[in-house]
């Protein structure tokens, strides 16, 4: 009985046992509410962090104030993570209120950086690809993109200037070709501009892309480089406010110029040695002309941007003015531009688009008051009745200049250019499977260019004629259209990671452009001013042209990853343009490369070293910058000629331009070794590339005769070859420490250029003092060279050449001594050779940062050594045969001042005035503090009562300390011809600028 009892109570047991375990599974299956607030280390609220349950797709997005909710199982794990911010999990075991920090994560190797139709993590990439964090360049004060990547990029150069409105240049990895520099730009996916339309507070990553193997998905357009602009987006999450107001300040720098009274004395001095009969110099005037001209310059930069998102779409709307007010008198410029991205998706759909609105104007100055500020001598007043429109300028006999005055230009020469622009893309985009997925992409751009010209009645400078009052005005409308289909296929199968990408791409571009002139325009009698419009005035002349191109491209990429050990990349893009004929239409652009994770490999197991990679690459990119119609002949059927015995007019047609038919792509070959390192858990970490890239086929304009017939321009043939070797270094630290975290930044870059083949029969090129040589680099300076001062007659008789011919005989003391290289006892141009180059050794910068409890600090410094360059102000107010003003302090060659490297000064010889010597070549190395700023974030406690999420408050400083022995106005000077790249002929400097400004979110 109690066997049977006990056998009874056992079973029970066993039941209440087993439904005790199934309660406690249901239990743990129950979902419950968590709710919590993710924070900075720094206690700072994260908004739109995502919190997901681990495995799923399931989560909730932080509020503005860091704050969640989310319904989970209590068994589950919760992932935590924030761009910019490490992941963190935890487990949720019952818990209903988990509050979790996130430390910042700025040394991620899981970055996605945007490669062109796609994206990858920054660890598996095989090419070189800079990322540029869009907040180093919105920290700075700005008109372009470009001007902000200055200092921040291995072996990419930025040279700009403060003029308002003024568009950096950017070179990649050198110069890879004779006519342009400059790289292809694509924001949101559509190849465009970013210059001086675009806002860069709309940023949101920049990628630069500068070997062939990252650049090839681009084809044809990507032998300079790509840089690839993503602009903000929406998050899911409550509606965001953001608004921010920059004002800040510049100043120019100024020359050491003479005024009246020491002038007059260097003046007189000048016309005594050449026996000349002095100027009768006013000298009740003393006209500081900088002090004129040059003034303090205003920028404002507001911005406002609204954004936010639901489950299924986001959206991002801003609105941006930027006013320049310049340091010139009579330069302005204005930009209002307004940005919509939004996107959405339903099931395997997702739509989305990007536009983009802007309307930039410039007010510009005709002539370089750069230049004019010296030409014009102190003598000379500002106003003067006696003229036609009452301004001062140079006088015969009283002030021999014919230097211009800027404040007459500015009155009288009345330039306005003005760019309304609107660009964007409509994509969407199919998910068949979480591995399958097509895009389509169409892109749309459209531009109308306003030019107008009024000139008033009225003169600047000497011996000007009495020009009638004259209207121009330029329209001009452009329009872009790309269609996009690609499909791309992406796949894990165990170790191996597979995507392949497929596609095709088409544009049209064309521009149209109408002009007129009419000349008398009327003045308006109730208001003194001139009728700007081109219905008033007489004598009319119109005109008008239009172009057109295509572009049509396929194209294929495969990235193929291996267990994170081995990668590897293929693409090819087949690129056919209308600016070519038929039978060289096409072109093919392939590019594989290679990477080795070493760390990843079992025999090497390394506690210190976390990271260590070797990239290989090649691929060959195009280029077709030429004009749309180039291998056309144009015939002008306009023309007369005089025929038979009564010397009659007949019709004529006459061939404008010469062609060449067989214009070919210009093709770019480059090799890429790399190597990638980190160590200290990622503290420090280093990137090395050597690459050499070699342009074949390079199209040139060579200059011809006239007596060719060919009168419409130079026409473009296949001919140079130039080569560019080079070695980029980057070398990073960053650490936190509990509130402290500071982070810095070296880089550097070294490149050698080559012409390796001019072409064409010829093996030279002449620009200016420069040489294009082979064998040598592109812009070489090519001028005579001097040897000191000759101090008697003696040294003049004595300088002879090997057959006892005097070299110089006509010469005086102190007068330059020329060498003669080529010994024929003539100083001539047979006696120049290469002497310096315009190209610097290395460029390096240095980028700093820290943050404590809310304070950060940050710094970019840049530097450039090895480089040539020509100073065009000395070489106008020190050769003293055309009047201008003088250089502050000189102390000319005397009898009584023999030691001087200051020649003796002389009117109307050239013996000491020559611009083709080296006397006006400078050292152009400098060291300069490009930038340096402090903020502050405001602590969320003291915002709180008024209802505002964040603020900061910041203060910086651009271009404010600059150490270098060049003696011009700015070594960091930027000249648009790519033959005189080291020539500063009137450049306009890059300005001191303070900065202020304030940043609110709501």
């Amino acid at each position: 009985m109690k066997t049977k009892f006990t056998q009874i109570l056992k079973q029970r047991y066993y039941l209440l046992f087993f439904f005790s375990l199934l309660l406690q599974q249901s239990y743990a299956q129950q979902q419950i509410t968590v709710k919590g607030k993710v924070t900075s280390a720094i206690g700072e609220s994260i908004p739109f962090a995502n919190v997901i349950i681990k495995g799923t797709t399931n989560g909730a997005v932080t509020d503005f104030d860091g704050g969640y909710t989310i319904a989970a199982k209590s068994n589950q794990v919760l992932v935590y993570s924030s761009q910019g911010y490490k992941s963190k999990e935890v487990s949720i075991n019952n818990q209903t209120t988990i509050n979790v920090t996130l430390e910042e994560d700025i040394k991620s190797l899981n970055e996605v950086v945007v490669v062109g139709y796609g994206s990858q993590q920054k660890k598996d990439l095989t090419g070189a690809i800079s990322v540029v964090k869009a907040e180093q360049i919105q920290k700075r004060t700005v008109t372009t993109v470009a001007e902000g990547m200055q200092g921040l990029v291995t072996g990419v150069k930025v040279r700009g200037g403060g003029r308002p409105g003024q568009e950096a240049n950017i070179e990649i990895r050198g110069l890879k070709n004779l006519q342009s520099a400059n790289p292809l730009y694509v924001i949101d996916g559509l190849v465009t501009t970013a210059n001086r339309d675009f806002n860069p507070n709309d940023i949101e990553s920049i990628q630069v892309l500068k070997d062939a193997s990252a650049a090839a998905i681009y084809g044809s357009r990507a032998a300079n480089g790509v840089v690839i602009i993503t602009t903000k987006k929406g998050k899911k999450g409550p509606l965001q406010v953001e608004v921010s107001a920059k004002t800040s300040f510049t100043s120019m720098p100024t020359y050491d110029l003479m005024g009246t009274e020491e002038f007059a004395k260097l003046n007189n001095q000048a016309y005594d040695n050449a026996g000349l009969p002095r100027q009768n110099l006013n000298m009740a005037v003393d006209t500081d002309w900088q002090k004129a001209v040059f003034k303090s310059g205003l920028i404002r930069d507001y911005n406002a941007s609204v954004s936010g998102g639901g489950d299924n779409s986001t959206f991002f709307m801003s609105g941006n003015y930027f006013g320049n007010e310049g340091t010139v008198v009579g330069t302005d410029f204005d930009r209002v531009s307004f940005r919509v991205n939004s996107s959405g998706s339903k099931g395997i759909f997702s739509i989305g688009e990007n536009l983009a609105i802007s309307n930039a104007k410039t007010d510009e100055m005709a002539g370089n008051p750069i230049i004019d500020v010296y030409r014009m001598t102190p003598t000379i007043p500002l106003y003067d009745a006696a003229n036609p429109g009452g301004y001062g300028y140079g006088k015969q006999g009283v002030a021999d200049t014919f230097g211009t005055n800027p404040l007459a230009i500015s009155d009288f020469a009345n330039t306005i250019n003005e760019n309304f622009r609107i660009r964007g893309n409509i994509w969407s985009e199919l998910k068949f499977a979480s591995w399958l997925k097509y895009r389509f992409n169409f892109g749309y751009e459209t531009s109308v260019d306003s030019y107008s010209f009024l000139r008033k009645v009225g003169n600047w400078s000497l011996n000007q004629p009495i020009d009638p009052s004259r209207i121009n005005q330029n329209k001009g409308r452009s329009q872009t259209k790309l269609f996009e289909n690609t499909l791309t296929f992406k796949k894990e199968f165990g170790k191996h990671d597979l995507t392949i990408l497929v596609g095709q791409t088409f544009q049209k571009d064309n521009y149209d452009q109408i002009y007129g002139e009419k000349l008398n325009v009327p003045i308006n009698s109730g208001t003194g001013d001139y009728y700007d419009v081109l219905n008033q005035g007489n004598n009319p002349v119109v005109g008008g042209f239009r172009n057109e191109a295509t572009l049509a491209s396929y194209l294929g990429r495969l990235e193929y990853n291996y267990d994170n050990r081995y990668l590897f990349n293929a693409v090819m893009r087949r690129d056919g343009s209308s600016k070519f004929s038929d039978a060289n239409k096409w072109g093919n652009f392939p590019s594989v490369s290679a990477g080795w994770r070493i760390s990843n490999e079992s025999f090497f197991k390394s506690e210190f070293i976390n990271d260590l990679k070797l990239r290989a690459s090649y691929g060959e990119l195009g280029s077709g910058n030429i004009g749309n119609y180039e291998y056309k002949s144009f015939i002008n059927n306009f023309g007369q000629i005089v025929l038979g015995n009564t010397q009659s007019l007949y019709p004529s047609a006459t061939v404008v331009r010469l062609s060449n038919e067989d214009l070919r792509w210009e093709k770019l070959k480059q090799t890429n070794i790399g190597l990638d390192f980190a160590v200290l858990n990622n503290d420090l970490r280093l990137t090395a590339d050597y690459f050499i890239a070699r342009t074949e086929d390079v199209l040139f304009g060579f200059p011809l005769l006239l007596t060719t017939g060919s009168d419409g321009g130079e026409p473009i043939s296949n001919a140079a070859t130039v080569e560019n070797k080079g070695f980029e270094l980057e070398l990073a630290y960053s650490k936190k420490i509990n509130d402290f975290s500071f982070n810095a930044s070296i880089n550097f870059t070294k490149i050698n250029n080559k012409l390796v083949e001019l072409g064409n029969g010829q093996n030279e090129f002449f620009s200016g003092n420069t040489i294009t040589r082979e064998g040598s680099a592109v812009g070489m300076w090519y001028v005579l060279q001097t040897d000191g001062l000759f101090q008697n007659q003696q040294e003049i008789d004595n300088y002879k050449n090997a057959d006892g011919k005097v070299i110089m005989p006509n010469a005086v003391p102190g007068d330059i001594r020329f060498k003669d290289i080529n010994g024929d006892g003539d100083i001539n141009n047979n006696d120049k050779e290469i002497v310096s180059s315009p190209w610097p050794e290395f460029e390096m910068g240095l980028n700093a940062g820290a943050e404590y409890k809310g304070f950060d600090f940050s710094m970019n410094w840049i530097a450039s050594h090895g480089a040539t360059v020509y100073n065009g102000f000395r070489s106008t107010v020190d050769r003293f045969d055309d009047n201008s003003n003088y250089r502050a302090g000189i102390q000319p060659w005397t009898p009584e001042n023999p030691n001087t490297d200051f020649p003796r000064i002389t009117k109307g010889s050239n013996l000491n005035s020559r611009g083709d010597s080296d006397r006006f070549l400078e050292s152009g190395d400098f060291i300069r503090l490009k930038y340096i700023g402090f903020g502050y974030n405001i602590p969320r406690s003291v915002l709180e009562k008024a209802g505002i999420a964040r603020a900061r408050l910041s203060l910086s400083a651009q271009n404010v300390i600059t150490i270098t022995k060049y003696q011009g106005l700015d070594p960091e000077f930027s000249n648009g011809n790519i033959f005189e790249r080291g020539a500063d002929i009137g450049a306009f400097p890059n300005l001191k600028t303070y900065s202020f400004g304030v940043e609110f979110a709501f």
